[in-house]
C-alpha cells in the first residue's frame, strides 16, 4: 500500500496555519491543512480579538485579505475601561474608530480565512498523534485513525502541546501561576442591564489584590468574562465545575470584599464555567534549525495573554513564513533558516512583554500600574 505524500503539511487549523496556507496559496503554492476538529463548526471559537497594525494586519494584508478584514470588525469594540475592586472607575477610553487595533470575532476572522482558501486544503478530523523524521527533511506523519502520510516540509502550527515541538525541542510548557475561570452573561442588554452598563462597549479590567475580571462586550451582544487569580497549579481540580453553582460560590470566595456589582458578573453567569490554566514556554524558547520541520504561533512560543498578542504572533508568524518559503523557491531550508531568523527575535520580545504585563496586572498595587501605563501612552 503506498502512503500519501503532501509537499507541504501544515499540522493544526488555527489561526496561523490557515494564514500561512493562504499566503502560500496566494503565491501559487500548494499546501494541505490538518485539523483534529470534526468541522469548521464542531465547536464556538471564543471571543474578540483586537488584530494589531504590524502584525496581524501585516499578515492580512500579506494574505490580501486586509479590506474584507476591514469590513467585519466590531465597531466599539476598542473602548476601554479599568476600575478597581469598589467599581470605581479609573480610566474609560471610547473607540473613535481612529485606533490601530480594530476588534474583531474569532470564529468571523476564521472564517475569513477559511474561506479564502480552495476546497479541500483543510483535512478534518485529522489529529495528529506523533511524527518521525525520515532522513533529508522528509517526515512521516501519523494520525490519530491509524493512516500515514509523508511530507517535505512540516510545520507544527499545533497549539501549546504540539506533537511537532517535540521533533525539534524538549521544552514543555509550564503553569505561569495564574488560573482563569471563563464564564459568559447573554443577551446582557436585556438580560444583565447593570452587568452590561458596567463593562462598557469594549475591553474591562477590574484589578486588585492579585486578582481580576477580565473581560469584553463580544459582536452578539453577550459578555465574556475571565476571573483571574494567582493560585496554586491545583486550585482548579478541587472544584466541581460540573456543579455551576458551587464553582461559582468556589470562585466568588476569592472576591468576598469586591463591590457587589462585580460579584454579580460571577454570580448571573449563564450556562457553565470553564476553568483554564494558563501556561507558558521559557521566555527566548528557540531550536536548531532542523532540516524540513519548523513551528509557528503557540507551538512555537506559547505566553501567557497579557500582552494580547498570541492571535496576531501566530498571524503574523505563518504570513512571514509563507513569504520565505516563496522568495526560496525549491530550498526549504533556506527558507526555514530565513524565517527562523526573524521569528526568534520577535517571539523572545513579546514573550518578555506578556511575562512583564502578567506582573503588572496582578499585584498588590493594581490596577494603579496599568492606569500608569496608558498614561505613559498617551504622552508619547
Amino acid at each position: 500500500m503506498s502512503t500519501t505524500h503532501y509537499p507541504i503539511a501544515i499540522i493544526g487549523g488555527g489561526l496561523g496555519g490557515l494564514t500561512l496556507a493562504r499566503v502560500l496559496h496566494v503565491n501559487g503554492i500548494e499546501a494541505d491543512v490538518f485539523e483534529l476538529e470534526a468541522g469548521r463548526n464542531a465547536r464556538v471559537q471564543g471571543g474578540m480579538l483586537d488584530i494589531h497594525e504590524d502584525t496581524g494586519q501585516d499578515a492580512l494584508r500579506a494574505a490580501r485579505l486586509h479590506e474584507q478584514f476591514l469590513k467585519r470588525v466590531h465597531t466599539g469594540g476598542e473602548a476601554l475601561r479599568v476600575v478597581d475592586r469598589h467599581a470605581q472607575v479609573l480610566m474609560d477610553i471610547s473607540d473613535d474608530g481612529n485606533g490601530a487595533r480594530p476588534e474583531i470575532d474569532r470564529s468571523d476572522l476564521r472564517d475569513l480565512l477559511l474561506d479564502s482558501l480552495p476546497d479541500g486544503t483543510v483535512h478534518w478530523d485529522a489529529k495528529t498523534t506523533g511524527a518521525r523524521p525520515l532522513g533529508s527533511g522528509r517526515h512521516e506523519v501519523t494520525l490519530a485513525d491509524g493512516s500515514t502520510f509523508t511530507t517535505g516540509l512540516l510545520i507544527g502550527a499545533d497549539g501549546a502541546w504540539s506533537r511537532v515541538r517535540t521533533l525539534l525541542s524538549d521544552t514543555r510548557p509550564a503553569y505561569t501561576g495564574i488560573s482563569f475561570v471563563e464564564m459568559d452573561l447573554f443577551a446582557a442588554d436585556t438580560r444583565h442591564p447593570e452587568s452590561a452598563r458596567l463593562m462598557g462597549g469594549g475591553m474591562f479590567f477590574a484589578l486588585g489584590e492579585n486578582r481580576g475580571l477580565l473581560g469584553h462586550r463580544e459582536t452578539d451582544g453577550s459578555l465574556h468574562i475571565y476571573t483571574a487569580l494567582r493560585a496554586d497549579e491545583d486550585w482548579l481540580s478541587t472544584i466541581d465545575f460540573t456543579d455551576t453553582d458551587g464553582a461559582k460560590a468556589a470562585v466568588l470566595a476569592h472576591f468576598a470584599v469586591w463591590a457587589p456589582s462585580l460579584r454579580r458578573l460571577i454570580a448571573h453567569a449563564d450556562g457553565a464555567l470553564v476553568p483554564r490554566l494558563i501556561h507558558a514556554l521559557p521566555v527566548g524558547h528557540h531550536w536548531k534549525r532542523t532540516p524540513g520541520v519548523t513551528l509557528l504561533g503557540d507551538a512555537a512560543h506559547l505566553m501567557s495573554p497579557f500582552a494580547g498578542e498570541g492571535a496576531n504572533l501566530a498571524m503574523i508568524d505563518g504570513a512571514d513564513l509563507g513569504r520565505a518559503i516563496a522568495a526560496h523557491p525549491g530550498d526549504v531550508e533556506a527558507a526555514l533558516a530565513a524565517y527562523e531568523a526573524v521569528l526568534f527575535p520577535r517571539s523572545e520580545k513579546t514573550a518578555r512583554d506578556s511575562a512583564d504585563s502578567l506582573e503588572l496586572l496582578f499585584n498588590d498595587q493594581a490596577p494603579q500600574p496599568l492606569i500608569d501605563m496608558f498614561a505613559s501612552f498617551a504622552a508619547q
